[in-house]
């Protein structure tokens, strides 16, 4: 479990820049860390920047770590915006699909700057309003 977050705290959330080595110990190691630091510094909008090098996860590896990440951040964050600079296909639109099923206010993006638009324009008020929102953009 190799990686390194960055926090930069913006007017509307929390930015967390992850990089080191693409892993599902990585992967679960930074998800626990954002959770705690947005119960520490009661700011439950996040931008994940994630920057991990390496052979990307599996399929089953994705469902199962978003599967039991749904289960910690359902309830407790107010909007999550995603953005895997080195990912490929759609694996990323699985994950979220996964996720907002699970009803964890969640969007992936291609870019750092369409994520910070969203979290800026959108002001969910719980999961269900961020999924609908979510929702009606695409």
């Amino acid at each position: 479990m190799a990686f390194q977050v960055r926090i930069e705290e913006r007017p509307t959330h929390l930015h967390f820049i992850v990089t080191g080595d693409n892993g599902p110990d990585s992967v679960a190691g930074y998800m626990e860390q954002v959770l705690r630091e947005c119960t520490a510094r009661q700011c439950f909008r996040v931008l994940i920047e994630e920057r991990l090098e390496g052979p990307r996860l599996g399929t089953l590896q994705v469902f199962g770590l978003v599967s039991k990440g749904s289960e910690r951040f359902r309830g407790v964050l107010q909007a999550m915006a995603y953005v895997d600079v080195n990912a490929t296909g759609d694996l990323m639109g699985f994950a979220e699909n996964v996720a907002v099923n699970r009803a964890v206010p969640v969007r992936v993006f291609a870019s750092v700057a369409a994520a910070q638009q969203w979290l800026r324009e959108a002001q969910p008020r719980s999961a269900t309003g961020a999924i609908e929102r979510a929702d009606r953009r695409r």
